[in-house]
């Protein structure tokens, strides 16, 4: 029987890093390769709004890292410093930049947080409320957007593809993913907030069947953490989830904004309001594309999806790939590059505990003069 990686083990892995970032060079190579004009770099005018929106497309990565932040502070009673909680969210971003995005970061994410001191069942709180959180942001943009944009234009036709005669593309694939968040949100909701005990038994009863028991340990452990999580969260207030839940929703606006300040930069386009919802709401459904990746951190397939979904915002079209790369620089490999200059500083604190060996020559005898 193969032995476990540890999450320590996974973080410090060199092929972790090297395989997602082979993919998405790849890829991107492969659009520039492609899609290369040199007329179309030409036409991009260097003036202040280029420096201004880019600088815009930079304050949003902050932001977003900022309010994931202050979220972490929230949700671990502010028993994590802001110092500390900066080297939690790099990590934590470099463990799902590493992960298959259908698989996430959210197991390293608990021993992150568990090795900053926070106790075992706040630490799996935090890591399962932060899924919530993320999920039911989802939840309640989506309908948001699509009020605001309708469903006409959010559907790329050149996603659609058909299989037997049957339709099956972006819509389809959105309309599953968006259905299945909502019930797994729903029940998990349920499950922490109203019977965690009914859940455990409900979910070890289905997998105590024959076909499900091989996953029957991991079923049992996902309900003694509703169990775990279930306790740590019901005597939190209405300020305690409007705080945490505002942080979300402040993350990922400023996640998906880049994008729209990235374009306007490169591009020098203007863009009203209901352009500027609609790139955003595409997004929306480029996450669920993203979400069911299995490559690490969506490498390859976020790169197609972006051409596919927002290329038409970008003229010229000989600027799409670069914009991607773009892109993913500030989005993806910046958290690559920060989790590893972060992690060895990590380990030396969360590990070592300041309790440092100095090894030190003896003392050698004074010369003696004569």
């Amino acid at each position: 029987m193969a032995k476990k990686s540890s999450p320590v083990r996974t973080l410090l892995n060199p092929r972790n890093q090297v395989i997602p970032i082979l993919i998405g060079l790849s890829v991107a190579g492969y659009l520039l390769y492609a899609d290369f004009n040199p007329d179309a770099y030409k036409a991009i005018k260097w003036n202040f709004s280029t420096l201004w929106f880019t600088f815009l497309a930079l304050l949003m990565v902050a932001t977003r890292d900022f309010g994931y932040m202050f979220r972490i502070r929230i949700l671990t009673k502010k028993e994590i410093s802001w110092r500390n909680a900066f080297d939690v969210i790099m990590l934590w971003e470099f463990a799902s930049a590493i992960s298959p995005s259908v698989v996430g970061g959210s197991g390293v994410a608990f021993f992150i947080v568990n090795r900053e001191g926070i106790k075992l069942g706040r630490s799996t709180a935090v890591v399962m409320v932060t899924a919530l959180l993320d999920e039911l942001f989802y939840i309640v943009m989506v309908p948001i957007v699509i009020l605001t944009v309708g469903t006409a234009s959010l559907f790329p036709i050149d996603l659609q593809k058909e299989f037997f005669g049957i339709s099956l593309g972006t819509r389809e694939i959105f309309i599953v993913g968006y259905i299945f968040i909502v019930i797994l949100t729903s029940i998990i909701s349920f499950a922490i907030f109203f019977s965690p005990q009914a859940f455990r038994r409900i979910l070890i009863r289905i997998f105590s069947l024959r076909i499900l028991k091989r996953w029957r340990k991991g079923a049992i452990e996902t309900g003694n953490d509703i169990i775990v999580t279930s306790k740590q969260l019901k005597d939190e207030n209405l300020s305690f989830w409007l705080k945490a839940f505002g942080a979300t929703l402040f993350s990922w606006t400023a996640r998906f904004w880049v994008v729209n300040f990235l374009i306007l930069a490169v591009t020098g386009a203007s863009f009203t309001f209901g352009e500027h919802m609609l790139i955003y709401a595409r997004q929306l459904v480029m996450w669920v594309i993203m979400l069911i990746s299995p490559t690490p951190g969506s490498t390859g397939v976020a790169e197609f999806a972006f051409q596919g979904f927002l290329a038409e915002f970008i003229m010229p079209i000989g600027l799409v790939a670069s914009i991607v790369l773009i892109w993913r620089l500030l989005t993806y490999y910046l958290y690559l590059i920060m989790g590893s200059i972060v992690l060895p500083g990590w380990i030396r604190r969360t590990y070592l505990k300041r309790k440092l060996i100095t090894f030190r020559k003896p003392d050698e005898p004074k010369s003696q003069s004569l």
